[in-house]
């Protein structure tokens, strides 16, 4: 198992919550860096309608944004940005621009999105979404990587079109996906840097999950060990309601749950702590100093 250079054997993340007042969620995200996790990450939802009603969120994109500018060395993080929302070539743009204001610290989450009502609400197509998907990721991960395509699909086109000026930032964001269904893990191993299991609730979850990114790796081709494995983890601190993750009672038990995830191969585990707020965050990060004396 691979230890860095804190001492940790795995990076640790946090979600922050994105229907948060700008004083409350700053308040979260300088304390998420000044207590030394390495990354911050958004989901990217306009609206959520449950059955209790609808819920509001602020646009990803701009907090994404406004993160680069108030914090210095946590990386930045989108779990994940729902391209349908935005056009491809604009969003490479966007993802360009936004790794050189932050000095290389973007790592751009990728996905199709799920939630049909917010679709309908502003107004995308829902249909053909892995379709729609390929071709935006096609346009996404060569505007980034070779800074032009001459592009002309069936849902999006990109004509002669090109990135400039160059960053001074040497390397391109990580592009990282989230998913277990077959046709998304072949676009996973062919070009994604990252992958992320999506939600588990222990080591033992990784293992079959694993495995099918591995075999899609070897069908096209790829050393499955150039491609980052990454997780989502639902954490419960006492006091949490939610019935699914994992249910922490201390910083040493999540100390011993991350070391667990470290050994199955995963180089980061994102948290996503309830209640979500402020405590929990403080309560969550002693962990990283017991993991570092492991």
């Amino acid at each position: 198992m691979p230890v860095r250079a804190n001492g940790r054997p795995l990076k640790v993340g946090v979600f922050l919550p994105v229907d948060r007042p700008w004083a409350q969620f700053r308040e979260m995200a300088e304390a998420v860096e000044g207590l030394g996790f390495d990354s911050i990450w958004l989901q990217d939802h306009l609206i959520m309608r449950r059955a209790r009603g609808t819920e509001g969120c602020y646009e990803c994109w701009t907090l994404l944004s406004a993160l680069a500018s108030i914090t210095r060395h946590v990386e930045l993080g989108t779990l994940v940005v729902c391209s349908p929302f935005r056009n491809p070539a604009l969003l490479a743009k966007m993802a360009d621009t936004l790794h050189e204001v932050s000095g290389g610290r973007l790592v751009l989450g990728l996905g199709a999105g799920w939630h049909e009502p917010e679709f309908t609400a502003f107004g995308y197509p829902f249909d053909h979404r892995f379709s729609r998907f390929e071709e935006a990721f096609a346009i996404l991960t060569t505007l980034l990587r070779d800074r032009k395509i001459d592009f002309d699909g069936t849902y999006y086109q990109a004509r002669d079109c090109e990135l400039v000026p160059k960053p001074e930032v040497a390397k391109p964001p990580q592009i990282l996906v989230g998913t277990s269904g077959e046709r998304m893990l072949r676009l996973v191993a062919e070009k994604a840097d990252l992958w992320n299991g999506v939600w588990l609730g222990s080591p033992s979850d990784v293992p079959p999950r694993r495995e099918k990114v591995d075999a899609a790796c070897r069908e096209v081709g790829r050393d499955p060990a150039t491609l980052g494995r990454t997780a989502g983890l639902h954490v419960n601190l006492p006091g949490s309601e939610r019935k699914s993750g994992a249910s922490v009672a201390g910083p040493a038990q999540l100390a011993d749950l991350l070391a667990g995830f470290a050994a199955e191969g995963l180089q980061q585990v994102m948290l996503w702590p309830d209640p979500w707020d402020l405590e929990s965050i403080e309560a969550l990060a002693p962990a990283l100093k017991q993991m570092g004396r492991a």
